[in-house]
């Protein structure tokens, strides 16, 4: 049985505040699996945690606890000049984000993979300009299409912004104070309370 594309397996990372008696400032906690390809739509408000979320899954932040497997493979295991063939993550213009260095390369794993199979994109930019909105929408059915997991996080702040999630994604993650919270569709979403008092303005007239 092939295991599934993506198992964050009791994750935790938690930031803590002083030395002799240090206090948690911030944790994140998850705890799921997708095993197949598909488009995984991502909110939450600043500071939430989804950017370390998305750290912990292409390894370019250590958890405290827990794993992340791609395919099988332990993302953390696998040595750092080769972690972007696992999984990778475009911060807001694209940029990938860096990997910080705590154990020597030799006693790493070799990627198993030669591309990555999960895509992160992190608050990307879209020009609404010259159909260049289709061309990215289209570019993550083509990842997806090649058998690609793609997470697209965006911050709601026009009504465009939700059509881009309803038109391209297949499920939805709400990330709120580090909790994650899992939906198969947009309205399903939008029953939470939390999640309707973050879209504020933008919440469906049918949940708000």
């Amino acid at each position: 049985m092939a295991a599934p594309l993506l198992h964050v397996d009791r994750l935790a990372r938690r930031y803590t505040r002083g030395l002799l008696n240090p206090q948690v400032t911030f944790s994140l906690e998850a705890d799921f699996t997708i095993e197949a390809p598909s488009v995984v739509g991502v909110m939450g408000p600043n500071g939430s945690g989804k950017t370390t979320l998305f750290e912990l899954i292409t390894g370019s932040n250590a958890p405290d606890e827990g794993r992340v497997l791609i395919d099988g493979q332990d993302v953390h295991a696998v040595r750092y000049g080769e972690r972007d063939r696992v999984a990778i993550h475009y911060h807001q213009s694209y940029q990938v984000r860096r990997f910080k260095r705590s154990r020597p390369e030799a006693l790493m794993e070799r990627a198993r993979s030669q591309s990555p199979r999960v895509h992160l994109f992190d608050e990307p930019q879209f020009n609404t300009q010259d159909g260049y909105i289709g061309f990215m929408l289209d570019f993550f059915r083509k990842l997806r299409a090649e058998d690609r997991l793609v997470f697209l996080c965006l911050h709601p702040n026009e009504p465009w912004h939700l059509e881009i999630l309803r038109e391209v994604c297949e499920r939805f993650v709400f990330v709120e104070s580090g909790r994650l919270t899992h939906a198969g569709s947009l309205p399903e979403l939008e029953r939470d309370e939390r999640v309707r008092a973050y879209l504020g303005r933008l919440a469906s007239p049918a949940t708000a």
